[in-house]
């Protein structure tokens, strides 16, 4: 492998996206590479750094009514034609694209060899992270949050409320409190964007949709945009299942979150993300969106089973006169 080829390979291997088939090679050719093994070095110090970022999403209302219409136009179209098979295609790649953040952060890969050594440099200048079990501080006075790195692990306190949050800044910090506390709800939206660490990311998605789910103060934005951030983005079927589940309370009053179920059911990849879905939406099938994406489920889906709810849900709404 030159390095050319390596460069281009250097991306997908970081994020665990490079086939099994390649990697032998790649891997060989870092042995030989001193500058390529720098490169790599590079790019996890900026993946690192942009994992504390938060994910910018477009409208969910924009995406679930673009693909409809697209849907509509598509279906006016003869079969076999070249815009047919282009679609395919790019429906293909956006499905690969939702779950590759490789492929999402090819844009900036042109600019690694300028960013590549300052970006390692930062990488190498941030603390190292004390193992929480090694500094604990049952209770803090500084109520600020600015200045914390990332949640590292979260426990639910058996038969209660009460969360144990280990929160990182320079070093561990440990707060406990009840999961209404203002503080702690702070934290567990930090954890929900925590990339780094799947176990934080899962619990904290999992502790705000039962939440909702009974209830408890779950109509401010954050806690919502959190969950249908997951809901979206989230390469874990049972996170996507969980935000789910805590956003059945909001499906009939919030379009945002009815049209990004209905995204999920068009293009999810997990049937039982999909099926559960057809369920939420089941008590708004009198709207029109949600019926036309019935219908094309219903029609065209490849699951038998998928086909199969969604005509029960069809059948079960009453007819619009």
């Amino acid at each position: 492998m030159k390095c050319e080829l390596a460069q281009e390979t250097i991306v997908m291997a970081v994020y665990g996206e490079l086939p099994d088939d390649k990697a032998p090679e790649f891997e060989q050719h870092l042995a030989g590479c001193e500058r390529c093994r720098e490169e790599v070095e590079a790019v996890k110090a900026l993946s690192k750094v942009m994992s504390l970022l938060p994910i910018e999403e477009p409208s969910a209302n924009l995406v679930a009514r673009s693909r409809l219409r697209l849907e509509e136009a598509l279906d006016a179209i003869p079969r076999g034609s070249w815009l047919v098979r282009s679609w395919r295609r790019f429906g293909q790649s956006i499905g690969r694209l939702r779950g590759a953040p490789a492929a999402a952060c090819a844009v900036v890969v042109a600019s690694l060899t300028v960013g590549g050594v300052s970006g390692f440099e930062a990488g190498q200048r941030s603390p190292e992270v004390v193992p929480a079990a090694q500094t604990q501080h049952p209770d803090t006075d500084d109520d600020s949050l600015s200045d914390v790195a990332y949640v590292s692990s979260i426990v639910q306190k058996p038969n209660s409320e009460n969360v144990q949050v280990v929160y990182n800044r320079l070093q561990p910090v440990t707060v406990t409190g009840s999961l209404d506390d203002p503080k702690i709800r702070q934290l567990l939206l930090l954890g929900t964007r925590n990339r780094l660490n799947p176990n934080v990311q899962d619990s904290s998605v999992r502790l705000l949709a039962d939440e909702c789910r009974a209830g408890h103060e779950c109509d401010d934005g954050p806690v919502r945009d959190a969950l249908l951030k997951a809901l979206r983005y989230d390469k874990s079927a049972t996170v996507r299942l969980k935000a789910l589940e805590g956003l059945q309370p909001y499906v009939a009053d919030d379009v945002r979150v009815r049209d990004t179920v209905l995204e999920s059911l068009l293009s999810d990849p997990d049937p039982r993300v999909r099926t559960q879905a057809i369920g939420l939406l089941e008590p708004v099938g009198a709207d029109s969106s949600v019926r036309e994406v019935l219908h094309t489920v219903a029609a065209r889906d490849d699951n038998p089973d998928i086909r199969s709810a969604s005509r029960q849900v069809l059948d079960q709404i009453p007819q619009v006169q």
